[in-house]
């Protein structure tokens, strides 16, 4: 069996499963974020009155971090008083960040545990070994009142990255790429495992990017073995005993893909597709009026350091607009300690409440019809940052931060001082 399989038969009390079986499995670990208060109505629609596992329940508010509106303070209002009314102890406020950074920061997550959330890209725990993935309102309403769900168990593609990352190319380059060449429906219902020495050369936080973006591939989840840098990291926050499931050998995935990135270049994802992916040669020279940099593909302080070591000492564009939203307070913090903060303040930039920004469109930097961006987030399609003809180019933390310092698409490379 793989590993996803092994968590699979383990939490369903069997001794196997196979890819294609429907199995009820007991759920670790779930998460609702502030945009599904559905999730609490449904919970009392289907009679609930208690929470199961209690301890097992976490709430973020993340989204609409602090509320910009009357209805998202009405709907964090309910989910604060839930969460009281219900003894659940795991609650993120609006100071926290986003649900995928927070959840590891504070000890949420181990490897062999099954993570199921309100957001899709809860794929992104498989960088600690976790088998994470999204449903929707009633499916954790049914968490919330069982503790258990029921799983397909998906087919497995691996993906074998080599090569040493060329300076200026971030894991963010890696995965743009990836999905480039293979596009959006390869993975469909099925898990995407990383393997290969660029994803061992990785830090925690970059193969957290992998793994967040499997979900722009279709994936149900995603699978990277745990190495001893990843189980450091999550040694270092819970005390929680735990065994580390790995992939039996001659185990047969459904495809197999293999990338050398030695030479690759950075990257974009064009307007209005995550797979619509060139070279950030290709585009050089569009003018840009914002850049992005954070959320749960570009927030972690190495993103954020990659934006200083372009911006220390200089300044934004005068016609562009730099936001950075961190992931979480913590990073925040490390940020603040390190010295980014104030040579990124300095440079022009405006720090937002760490949590998801203006990813989603709803506030805290959305965009006017007309305008172009260049983020860091892990979607560009039409409206999804404000005006739906407004464009979207998703790159790296480094290719934003050479975008906000010309006002332009520009090659990052050239601006990174390697003294830094």
């Amino acid at each position: 069996m793989h590993a996803l399989e092994k968590i699979l038969a383990a939490h369903a009390g069997r001794e196997e499963v196979a890819a294609g079986e429907i199995v009820t499995a007991k759920v670790d670990l779930a998460e609702v974020n502030d945009l599904y208060l559905q999730v609490i109505k449904s919970f009392h629609e289907m009679g609930g009155r208690r929470v199961k596992d209690p301890a097992g329940a976490a709430f973020v508010l993340d989204h609409y971090a602090p509320a910009p509106t009357i209805q998202s303070a009405a709907n964090q209002k309910a989910m604060r008083e839930f969460v009281r009314a219900q003894g659940i102890e795991h609650l993120f406020d609006i100071n926290a960040g986003v649900c995928h950074q927070v959840l590891p920061e504070a000890g949420l997550v181990w490897p062999g545990m099954i993570l199921v959330a309100t957001d899709s890209h809860t794929t992104t725990h498989g960088a600690f070994g976790a088998l994470g993935t999204g449903v929707g309102a009633t499916d954790l309403a049914t968490i919330l009142l069982t503790g258990e769900l029921w799983f397909r168990v998906p087919e497995v593609i691996r993906i074998t990255i080599d090569g040493r990352l060329p300076a200026g190319v971030m894991a963010k380059d890696v995965i743009l790429y990836i999905i480039g060449q293979l596009k959006q429906d390869v993975a469909v219902y099925k898990a995407v495992e990383y393997a290969g020495s660029t994803v061992a050369d990785l830090s925690v936080a970059g193969r957290m990017v992998l793994c967040n973006m499997a979900v722009e591939m279709g994936a149900k989840t995603s699978y990277i073995q745990p190495d001893e840098k990843a189980l450091a990291y999550v040694r270092a926050r819970t005390t929680r005993e735990f065994i580390v499931p790995e992939t039996d050998p001659g185990y047969r995935y459904s495809a197999e893909y293999h990338f050398d990135v030695a030479e690759l270049v950075p990257q974009v994802a064009a307007p209005h597709s995550i797979d619509n992916v060139v070279p950030v040669t290709e585009v050089e020279g569009t003018a840009v009026d914002q850049v992005f940099i954070g959320t749960c593909t570009g927030g972690r302080l190495e993103d954020i350091e990659a934006a200083a070591r372009i911006l220390a000492g200089k300044r934004v564009n005068p016609r562009c607009r730099l936001v950075v939203t961190p992931a979480s307070t913590e990073v925040l913090l490390a940020a603040e300690r390190a010295g980014y903060l104030r040579a990124l303040l300095a440079a022009g930039a405006t720090f937002a409440t760490p949590g998801c920004g203006p990813c989603l469109g709803a506030h805290a930097g959305i965009l006017a019809p007309g305008e172009v961006c260049v983020s860091t987030s892990s979607r560009n399609f039409p409206g999804r940052m404000g005006s739906t003809e407004a464009r979207i180019y998703s790159a790296s933390p480094a290719t934003a931060a050479a975008a906000a310092l010309t006002g332009k698409l520009v090659d990052p490379r050239r601006y990174l001082d390697p003294k830094r």
